[in-house]
């Protein structure tokens, strides 16, 4: 990584960590998980993510994010592109789901510096789905927290971890997940 770069990614991590709006997550281990369809992009193809279906095939983690093409967001959507593929490899999905800049979840989902179409983004209209899993962004109705939830293939919450700073979301769903993690 280049110096610029490392300083890039430290400053942004600090931007995100110090925001003073909280997330606070009421969805706990054990609780069902809100069924949900919403439209999707992967890869900039877009189609219609349904939670029910996804977890047919396996467990999912489910991450709330504020906004794409924003530092925090686009540092916590690459940290899960670096790491789909052990999350693959442990029968485990991901989606990232936002209130904000839908518009942009297109191009944002195919971003070789953000999800590289690895993994699916859907739009959350009017923070709907967010609302749902007690994701809401305290003091800003209608956008969405960083807030990420492992979902069990039996449709209940197996964890959950709610923080502004996006640089321990993916280790934290790693660990919860059944089995081991890193």
């Amino acid at each position: 990584m280049t110096r610029l770069k490392r300083n890039l990614v430290l400053a942004a991590l600090a931007l995100a960590s110090a925001c003073s709006f909280q997330a606070q997550a009421t969805l706990k281990p054990g609780d069902p998980a809100p069924d949900f369809t919403a439209p999707a992009w992967l890869a900039g193809e877009p189609f219609e993510y349904s939670l029910s279906s996804a977890l047919r095939e396996g467990p999912v983690v489910l991450y709330f994010f504020p906004a794409a093409n924003t530092p925090g967001c686009n540092i916590e959507a690459s940290l899960f592109s670096q790491a789909v593929d052990d999350f693959k490899a442990r029968g485990v999905s991901v989606i990232g789901v936002t209130a904000g800049n839908t518009e942009q979840l297109r191009a944002f989902s195919a971003d070789k510096a953000t999800c590289a179409g690895k993994f699916p983004v859907a739009a959350d209209e009017g923070a709907r789905i967010a609302a749902q899993y007690s994701a809401v962004l305290e003091g800003r109705p209608g956008a969405s927290s960083r807030t990420s939830y492992l979902i069990g293939g039996d449709g209940r919450v197996l964890a959950v971890h709610s923080d502004m700073n996006p640089a321990q979301h993916v280790k934290r769903m790693l660990e919860a997940i059944p089995g081991g993690g890193d």
